[in-house]
């Protein structure tokens, strides 16, 4: 099985069995080794009592994509630390897209760089995210 291949069947399985992403609606734009490219639409549910949205927001988007990008070289792997500024405020109806940057891989550790913009292109968060690779693979065959 190719990387892309294998990249989009391990966040396919990811995702399927994910429902805090598919509440939030997250909507996959691009898959493939070290790439997690997310959308989502910011709704009224999501605002807080500053009627911007809840920090918590951005942070699941981005950390969605980490855990998408990081696991899909087909190796099981799970963040280990994580933390992210909040740059500018999110209102209802913005749309948030992830960017990520794979910094290092190795056999045991990734370290991934995730900027979330809106639709003007301008970054609201910027996200660090370091995760353990537990050696087990996604799928026998891979």
């Amino acid at each position: 099985m190719d990387s892309k291949t294998l990249a989009i069947r391990v966040v396919d399985t990811m995702y399927n069995s994910d429902p805090m992403s598919q509440w939030l609606g997250i909507e996959r734009l691009q898959d493939g080794p070290g790439i997690s490219v997310l959308r989502l639409v910011v709704r009224p549910e999501m605002l807080n009592g500053f009627s911007i949205a809840h920090g918590g927001i951005t942070y699941c988007l981005a950390d969605s994509a980490l855990a998408f990008a990081s696991n899909s070289h087909g190796i099981q792997s799970v963040s280990i630390e994580t933390s992210i500024s909040h740059v500018s405020p999110v209102r209802e109806g913005d749309v948030l897209t992830t960017s990520v940057e794979e910094k290092n891989l190795t056999k045991n550790t990734g370290l991934y760089y995730i900027n979330v913009m809106n639709q003007d292109q301008k970054t609201v968060a910027f996200f660090k995210g370091t995760v353990y690779r537990t050696g087990k693979k996604w799928f026998e065959e891979s």
